[in-house]
């Protein structure tokens, strides 16, 4: 399948429908590929005046030599921020979005800490292969 902007919505869908089904979508949520990036994976923001989230994921990751695992917790991590009340309608939880490791512990917490395992196990190699270039 090819990676594009459906196959995206494909898998941020998935994610949202079976392990956080319980956040309710307030506002029309997008996804989409951004520019290639070394080191940002993915990022969220809220529109200031149409109030729209938009998701973006390193357009690194159309490649298929990364695997569906990390474009998939990039996707989740992402949509924690958005149930803390980061760049949503939703009721912000924290003062900071990542203090205390709260995004791991949510990701956990959902059953996707086989998503946050095989991420660090990847980050830890593609750190190796950015040494060496």
């Amino acid at each position: 399948m090819t990676r594009d902007n459906s196959w995206l919505l494909s898998r941020l869908d998935r994610l949202w429908s079976s392990h956080f089904a319980d956040v309710p979508q307030k506002n029309k949520v997008f996804i989409k590929f951004s520019r290639v990036s070394k080191f940002r994976f993915g990022s969220i923001r809220m529109h200031p005046r149409t109030k729209e989230t938009l998701i973006l994921i390193n357009g690194k990751f159309k490649e298929t030599s990364f695997p569906e695992e990390i474009v998939d917790h990039t996707i989740a991590h992402e949509l924690v921020h958005y149930a803390h009340g980061f760049s949503s309608p939703n009721k912000k939880l924290h003062q900071y979005p990542h203090r205390g490791g709260v995004i791991e512990k949510e990701l956990s917490e959902r059953g996707l800490k086989h998503l946050s395992l095989a991420y660090k196990k990847w980050l830890k190699d593609y750190k190796k292969t950015l040494r060496s270039k």
